[in-house]
């Protein structure tokens, strides 16, 4: 599945959806990748303070591959 991400919120929501899609638990997740079950919730709801080292750790447990595209500008 691919999806564009320009937010948090978009980021949380494509997480849950992931996770949910697993059968897994906010508390199964935290556990599985060795985060708290707060961390994981902070995510989901959108919160734009969270660390990137532990999304980044999160994603990689999930087997979600996080690809960086540079947006060229069409005046150039």
């Amino acid at each position: 599945m691919k999806k564009a991400i320009s937010s948090a919120d978009d980021l949380a929501q494509f997480v849950r959806k992931h996770r949910k899609s697993l059968g897994m638990t906010q508390v199964d997740l935290a556990g599985a990748c060795g985060l708290g079950p707060r961390f994981i919730g902070d995510l989901e709801r959108g919160k734009p303070t969270c660390e990137i080292g532990k999304t980044l750790q999160l994603l990689t447990m999930l087997g979600i591959e996080l690809t960086a595209i540079a947006r060229t500008d069409s005046n150039d």
